[in-house]
């Protein structure tokens, strides 16, 4: 296909999540997916060679154009976003949600010893996580997982990106401090730097 390597980077240019290979192919309708990868490959070799303010960052199973790191304090100038803060009680539930998925509401509260209803409602509103469906036990309670947005947000490819439980211990901070990517004692956590060049 002609251009392919120009059209998708106008896709990623406009897009507000990330783009998955799939989801190109079903737009890129004359491309198959090796052409795909070979441009979103080229897109990402010229990037990097350019060393501009921008880079291609593979996230949450799919491909986003992003600012880089280093020129975050100059975006925030610009948009001044509001950072996204999320409590304790929010980090921790997300963790085990992150780490024990699938799981129910009772076993998260087992792990952490209090109710959490209110915390999984405000987690469920900001879509990092969703209910993936209802356990087959007495009263079929709802099951959860994490969604794409975290994965986004989070900075990680995939789950398995997740730090371990030694990588996380060796570090020799508060394991969801770590797990969050928060400075010790931070009780909240803004969201990762992602900036997008629009």
């Amino acid at each position: 296909m002609e251009d392919i390597k120009n059209i998708i980077e106008s896709l990623l240019f406009v897009t507000e999540e990330p783009l998955t290979v799939d989801r190109l192919k079903k737009i890129l309708t004359l491309a198959d997916t090796k052409e795909i990868r070979k441009a979103l490959n080229d897109i990402s070799t010229e990037y990097e060679e350019r060393k501009g303010g921008f880079y291609l960052c593979q996230v949450a199973g799919g491909y986003q154009v992003r600012t880089r790191p280093e020129y975050a304090s100059w975006v925030k100038r610009l948009i001044q976003p509001k950072p996204l803060r999320l409590s304790k009680a929010a980090l921790e539930t997300l963790a085990i949600i992150a780490y024990k998925q699938p799981i129910i509401r009772s076993d998260i509260e087992h792990i952490r010893g209090v109710d959490c209803g209110g915390v999984l409602k405000v987690l469920l509103e900001r879509n990092f996580i969703r209910v993936l469906g209802r356990k087959e036990i007495p009263g079929r309670p709802l099951i959860y997982g994490t969604t794409r947005r975290f994965l986004e947000v989070f900075d990680l490819k995939t789950l398995k990106d997740l730090p371990t439980p030694k990588e996380i211990e060796a570090l020799g901070n508060s394991p969801l401090e770590e797990a969050a990517g928060m400075p010790q004692g931070n009780s909240d956590n803004s969201e990762s730097e992602k900036s997008k060049n629009a």
